[in-house]
């Protein structure tokens, strides 16, 4: 697609923004300051994904031009079809690369590309609500594994059944957080427990609340703000129980934010992963509040991660997944339970720039 007058100038904005995070990086002042460079360099690596592609877009759209002038004032008939399919080809580039322009700036921002951890959390329900907490861990799983990122429990609470009353894990790859956003929000279920056998349909309720993970340079945590409290983990029916008190909860003082961790069996890495969800929870608080008061100028927003709002049911004896955020309905559960989720993600990608063109 062609990019228009409003956006080429959010563009050439954004060109000499990259041109000045590249400067700063050469200052020695800034090199000298670790945490400052490294701050920039991950800016200047978000800005400049955008500013290649746009690169790559105008020499496309240039050629295209440049073809289409040759082709007024050609004669030979044979000469004058090659250039037509060039233009053709020419048109066709130029196009696609103004299509993946549109998607880095309208649907990146400085999260984007980072990392995320997924909390996903039973609700209304019971041992159901559990067990489709495990479900959808599985479907987010599957997903991972067929795009390439890497899936690491950071804390669980197991039921007997097999499901989970709360999991926290993180994904890690490219553009993770990119395309997880949109999951956080009330996930309903609606199908025959196992357990009832009656044959009867139940509705159940799980929460997902999707962070990006962060580093010590976007986040600074003062370490006499935190109380650290160690015990010993458990799991259902006795089973994973250690001896020794390796699991961790550490405690925010300032916002009492509390996070615990034992799904490692050293103390040590159970407080290095309790550290990376506190930190993803405190800088979520913080960007939280920046989105909703943009979110006020922004009308029909799906990005926000109101864990309140209901954004998705999910029907089994219908086969049928809705999203309530964007009006869509797709027959086809099974797939989607399997993790492929291409066709869900991109729809709700390409209905959120929509909106955010229309805030330009």
């Amino acid at each position: 697609m062609a990019i228009d007058e409003r956006l080429r100038s959010k563009l050439d904005v954004l060109v000499r923004q990259h041109e000045e995070l590249e400067s700063r990086m050469a200052d020695p002042a800034v090199i000298s300051n670790n945490a400052e460079y490294q701050s920039v360099l991950r800016e200047a690596g978000r800005t400049g994904k955008v500013v290649q592609k746009y690169a790559d877009y105008s020499e496309a759209e240039r050629q295209a031009r440049d073809t289409a002038e040759m082709i007024e004032s050609e004669s030979d008939p044979e000469m004058l079809q090659l250039m037509k399919d060039e233009l053709q080809t020419l048109e066709t580039s130029r196009d696609s690369l103004g299509e993946e322009v549109m998607n880095l700036l309208l649907t990146g921002d400085a999260e984007s590309d980072k990392n995320a951890i997924v909390e996903i959390r039973a609700g209304t329900g019971g041992d159901e609500a559990a067990l489709f907490a495990g479900d959808l861990f599985r479907m987010y799983g599957r997903y991972a594994e067929r795009v390439g990122w890497k899936v690491e429990i950071m804390d669980a609470s197991e039921t007997d059944m097999g499901g989970f009353k709360e999991i926290i894990f993180s994904l890690q790859g490219e553009d993770v957080f990119r395309y997880m956003r949109y999951e956080s929000g009330g996930h309903r279920v609606q199908r025959v427990p196992k357990t009832e056998s009656q044959g009867r349909i139940h509705t159940s309720a799980v929460t997902v609340a999707v962070l990006p993970e962060v580093e010590d340079v976007d986040l600074e945590i003062n370490p006499n703000d935190l109380k650290v409290d160690t015990f010993r983990s458990s799991g259902p029916g006795g089973q994973s129980v250690n001896k020794t008190s390796s699991a961790v909860r550490v405690t925010h003082l300032p916002t009492n934010t509390v996070v615990s961790c034992q799904d490692e069996k050293s103390q040590h890495k159970n407080r290095a992963k309790a550290m990376r969800v506190l930190r993803a929870r405190l800088y979520d608080s913080v960007m939280g509040k920046q989105e909703a008061e943009r979110a006020e100028q922004r009308r029909g927003q799906i990005g926000s991660g109101d864990r309140s709002q209901r954004i998705r049911t999910y029907n089994f004896p219908q086969s049928r997944v809705t999203d309530h955020r964007i009006n869509l309905t797709l027959y086809d559960l099974d797939a989607i339970m399997l993790g492929q989720l291409d066709e869900l993600f991109g729809k709700i990608i390409a209905f959120d720039r929509e909106q955010r063109m229309e805030s330009l």
